[in-house]
C-alpha cells in the first residue's frame, strides 16, 4: 500500500511541476494547486494509513498503539481548506489579468508593464537589463561558457 501511495505522490508532484513551469499562467496556477495536493497526500500518509482503530487512549495507558495519528489528518484537512481558498483567489486574479491584457502567456505579460514616463507606476527595465537567452559569455571561445 505504501508503494502505491509513494508512486501516486511522485506522479502528482511531477505533473504539478510540469504544469507550474508552463508559460501559460492558468496552467502554472493549476500546477501549483496540484503540487499542494501532492504535499497534502504525503502528509496524510504520515498518519498511519492501515489502521482502523479510533484515536482514543485506553484508561491506564499513555500511548496509542494501533490507532492512526489524528494530527496529520487535522493538518491535511486545514491545508485543503486553505489551499482551495488560495487557488480560487489565484484563479480570479488570473482570469482578471487575462481579461485585461488579452493574453495568458507569461512572456507576453512583460509587455503589459507600464511605460517609463508614468509617474505613478514603476518604470520598465531598460533594454540593457533584459535577459538574453540562451546566456552567452563573450569571453569564451565560440560564445559559449
Amino acid at each position: 500500500m505504501i508503494w502505491v501511495l509513494a508512486m501516486t505522490v511522485g506522479v502528482t508532484v511531477a505533473a504539478g511541476a510540469y504544469l507550474a513551469l508552463s508559460r501559460d499562467v492558468f496552467r502554472a496556477v493549476m500546477g501549483l494547486a496540484i503540487v499542494g495536493s501532492a504535499i497534502n497526500l504525503a502528509l496524510f500518509a504520515a498518519g498511519r494509513l492501515g489502521s482502523s482503530a479510533p484515536a482514543v487512549v485506553v484508561p491506564g495507558e499513555t500511548v496509542l498503539r494501533d490507532a492512526a495519528n489524528p494530527l496529520p489528518q487535522a493538518l491535511v484537512l486545514t491545508a485543503i481548506v486553505i489551499g482551495f481558498a488560495l487557488v480560487c483567489f489565484s484563479l480570479a486574479l488570473v482570469l482578471r489579468l487575462i481579461q485585461r491584457v488579452r493574453t495568458d502567456d507569461a512572456l507576453a505579460l512583460r509587455l503589459a508593464e507600464p511605460v517609463p514616463t508614468d509617474g505613478v507606476k514603476p518604470p520598465v527595465a531598460e533594454a540593457a537589463h533584459d535577459p538574453v537567452w540562451p546566456p552567452r559569455d563573450d569571453r569564451a571561445p565560440g560564445g559559449r561558457a
